[in-house]
Parts: structure tokens; C-alpha cells; sequence
């Protein structure tokens, strides 16, 4: 069991970079059948399904290599990547044997998580002015890595969504205790509230 939440993890946290691209690795790699057990992509036709994933993706790669293609994607990835977390979560479940419910649990964990990855890399992308190119590339990387570790090497990827999960709760304190830094002496209330270019 310990092993299943370790893919789920991995495979969540994918999704929580990318939204197509996760899905279409796991349609490529293992085997289009795969997608037959995902919800929402199983009521759609496979050379459907691979045509949006393919289309979307090479969006979301080329796309993410500027600020504007950046800003752009993010809008669109906050709202989805519950979504595919939990179906990329339900993906790694339906290959078992857990009861129903459990499949359930793990596929809210892994939308759970992959929403919380992308909330903070939409946090840094407002907080930098834009990510870094050789972030992006880090991502497109890591994001492929992370759906091959959730089938094939599940505590590796496990133990990497953990560590991306770490480093969003470190982001969010240090983001925390540095609004609360430009407070001044004395003020009460919002500490943003006297400057001229809040983030």
C-alpha cells in the first residue's frame, strides 16, 4: 500500500507541472490500453485522445518559453491540474486490486497535490516576474521522470514528490514571513498596503 501512494504521489506530481504531457507518456510508454482505464480519457476514441494530448503538449513546451506562453498556460493549468492529478492518481489504481474507496482516496491525494505544486509555481512565476528558463526545462524533465519512476521505480518518484512538496510548504512560509517583513514599525493590517508596486 505504502508502494501504491509512492506512484500515486510521483505520478500527481507530474501532473502538477504538466497537464498533457504526463497523460500522454503513460498512453506512449505503456501502452494506449492504459487510457482505457483513465477516467474521462476512456469515454473519448484513442486517436482522439492522442491527437489533443500531442497538440496540447508540444503547447505546453514550447509555449512555457516565454513569459506571456507562461502566464498563459498557468491560467488554464490551475483550474486543471486537480483534474489530471486525480486521473493520473487513478491511473496508477486501476492497474490494482484496492477496493474502490481507496482507488477514490488516492486519486483526491494526488488532485490535492498536484494543485498545491502548481499553486506554487504560479506563486514564484508572480514573485520573479516570470520562471527562469532553465526551470522550464527542469520541469518538462522532471515531470516525464515522474511518470516513468511512478511504474517502474515508485519510491524513487514517491520520494521526489515529497521533496517538491517540501520545498512548496519552505516556499509558502518564507513567501509568508517576507509579506510580514515589509510591514512597518507599529502598523497593523496589510504591510503591502503603502507600496507602490506590490507583487
Amino acid at each position: 500500500m505504502i508502494e501504491l501512494l509512492l506512484a500515486v504521489l510521483s505520478a500527481s506530481a507530474a501532473a502538477g507541472m504538466r497537464i498533457a504531457l504526463p497523460l500522454l507518456v503513460i498512453g506512449l510508454v505503456f501502452g494506449g490500453d492504459l487510457w482505457s482505464r483513465v477516467p474521462i480519457l476512456r469515454s473519448l476514441s484513442p486517436p482522439i485522445v492522442l491527437g489533443v494530448l500531442v497538440s496540447w503538449s508540444l503547447l505546453e513546451i514550447f509555449a512555457s518559453k516565454n513569459r506571456v506562453g507562461q502566464r498563459s498556460l498557468q491560467i488554464v493549468q490551475l483550474f486543471l491540474s486537480p483534474i489530471v492529478g486525480a486521473m493520473m492518481g487513478l491511473a496508477i489504481t486501476q492497474a490494482t486490486d484496492v477496493p474502490v474507496w481507496q482507488s477514490n482516496l488516492l486519486g483526491v491525494v494526488g488532485g490535492l497535490l498536484a494543485l498545491v505544486l502548481q499553486l506554487v509555481q504560479v506563486g514564484w512565476f508572480y514573485r520573479l516576474s516570470g520562471l527562469p528558463l532553465w526551470v522550464i526545462f527542469v520541469q518538462d524533465v522532471l515531470c516525464v521522470a515522474l511518470v516513468l519512476f511512478a511504474f517502474d521505480a515508485p519510491r524513487q518518484g514517491g520520494i521526489i514528490a515529497l521533496l517538491l512538496l517540501w520545498l512548496a510548504i519552505r516556499s509558502s512560509k518564507n513567501w509568508q514571513r517576507w509579506y510580514r517583513q515589509q510591514r512597518r514599525p507599529g502598523e497593523k493590517g496589510n504591510p503591502r498596503r503603502y507600496l507602490q508596486d506590490p507583487d
